[in-house]
């Protein structure tokens, strides 16, 4: 099945910081920019940092019990092939990246089981990243 790009605009009260997260920590490269946004090339998709002040959810976290851990709300991210989501995890921890849920297998031996992570970018906006060594349980009950 091919999937058409997603567009997400997220709000950053530090463009500048926000900036050199998503093009030097994660590598996507740029594209168009003002200087109160900037687009990236988000693992194919189009991601978009806009300034703005901070919100609410940026400033206390919210979150969600799954599988013993709290999971941040809201959050965005890609779901990646496992040796992409391995050699992330590999980039993230070598820049010391504080995560807020360390990668991990989650729903270890059940249908759905995946490997994800999840950190917050410099203006608390909260990303997961996970793979599944089974593409198609990506939504099974």
């Amino acid at each position: 099945m091919a999937l058409a790009p997603f567009h997400l605009a997220i709000p950053v009260y530090d463009l500048a910081a926000a900036r050199h997260f998503y093009g030097e920590v994660f590598g996507c490269a740029e594209g168009r920019s003002s200087e109160h946004w900037v687009d990236f090339d988000f693992f194919g998709h189009q991601l978009v940092i806009h300034e703005a002040p901070k919100m609410a959810y940026q400033e206390a976290a919210v979150s969600n019990p799954v599988d013993g851990h709290d999971v941040p709300v809201p959050h965005f991210g890609v779901v990646l092939g496992w040796a992409d989501w391995e050699a992330l995890a590999k980039r993230l921890r070598s820049r010391e990246t504080t995560f807020v849920i360390e990668p991990y297998v989650r729903f270890k031996g059940q249908v759905g089981e995946q490997a994800t992570m999840f950190l917050l970018d410099p203006c608390g906006n909260a990303l997961e990243f996970k793979a599944f060594k089974d593409i198609g349980q990506l939504f099974a009950k």
